[in-house]
């Protein structure tokens, strides 16, 4: 007897090598399957805004990366003492606004030397709400606790979404016209409004992403992330305590989902080389002074550089200096 739904998965999407330059930007669910692709040596840039929740956040942000803007003081603002971006995470805010610029500007440089050279561009969308300022009817991303009189809160179209990612995509293809680009939709749930507006919300993203795929077809592909989550595990002991975001196990078996329609099998099996180094550097010896903890390390060591030999552009940079620390104590 089967007691679960199975999602389909897209068939014949282009496969994601570990050679290949990946940016993921949008809501936490990017950064669950970004840490997870950073992890096992996938060259990823994750959020350099931090997490955005709207698709028009995300297309801003992406602009800004493309033009290599540096913000001034004059993009900031200052509320109860700490330093804000409206553009950006809280993860940016700080005590002055050089520290808040250092932090943006570090990151907006280092995203905006890469992205011309990008393979995948993997974008999440959290939710069709977004909150625009008053006074400038600009969309933030972040509302850094702000009252809610300094803005409009409304719901995007499906038409305002297609028309913008039609414009953004087709300058960014025109300049890498090998850029593939993964939509998502988050599958955490955004219950402020209640059920029925959640799903309004996710609706509209699942609209607009499959009218680009059918605007885009060479470079626009869908992961069915939220149908899995809602399909495939529909119970709430693959929810966190919250009951909204995906547990731990659940953003495994959406890895798992995912290696099986974008990983081919060397790249699973270069997966496995790499999670065999994660797991030896993470054993705790008894005895770390012993000779054979010694040679342990050193094999740990032979093992990445094989890897290093045969696909140079791993990164194990903070691996090698473990077992460095590790074997001269």
């Amino acid at each position: 007897m089967d007691f679960q739904t199975k999602v389909e998965l897209p068939t014949g999407s282009p496969l994601i090598s570990h050679s290949e330059r990946i940016l993921l930007m949008g809501s936490c669910f990017a950064e669950n399957i970004g840490s997870l692709l950073a992890e096992n040596k996938f060259r990823v840039d994750m959020n350099p805004f931090g997490i955005l929740y709207n698709p028009l956040s995300v297309s801003a942000a992406l602009v800004e990366i493309l033009k290599g803007k540096v913000y001034q003081e004059k993009d900031l603002f200052l509320y109860k003492e700490c330093w804000h971006s409206p553009m950006h995470h809280g993860s940016f805010s700080a005590s002055s606004p050089e520290g808040v610029l250092q932090k943006i500007n570090a990151r907006l440089s280092q995203a905006h030397r890469s992205v011309h050279e990008l393979d995948w561009l993997m974008l999440t969308f959290g939710t069709a709400y977004v909150y625009e300022q008053k006074e400038t009817r600009q969309v933030v991303s972040n509302c850094h606790k702000l009252s809610e009189s300094h803005f409009n809160r409304r719901i995007l179209s499906v038409d305002e979404i297609v028309n913008e990612y039609t414009s953004l995509i087709t300058s960014i293809v025109a300049r890498n016209s090998g850029l593939k680009i993964l939509f998502t939709v988050s599958p955490i749930r955004h219950i402020r409004d209640g059920m029925h507006a959640n799903q309004l919300s996710k609706s509209t993203l699942l609209l607009a992403i499959d009218r680009l795929q059918q605007r885009f077809p060479e470079h626009v592909f869908y992961f069915p992330s939220y149908e899995i989550v809602l399909d495939e595990l529909r119970d709430y002991r693959f929810y966190a305590d919250d009951m909204l975001h995906p547990s731990p196990m659940t953003v495994r078996y959406l890895w798992e989902r995912f290696s099986e329609t974008f990983f081919s099998a060397e790249t699973k099996q270069l997966i496995t080389a790499v999670e065999d180094i994660s797991r030896d550097l993470s054993h705790k010896p008894f005895h770390p002074e012993s000779e054979a903890y010694q040679r342990f390390l050193g094999q740990i060591v032979l093992k990445i550089e094989r890897l290093n030999g045969k696909y140079p552009y791993l990164d194990f940079q903070k691996e090698k200096e473990l077992c460095h620390i590790r074997l001269n104590p």
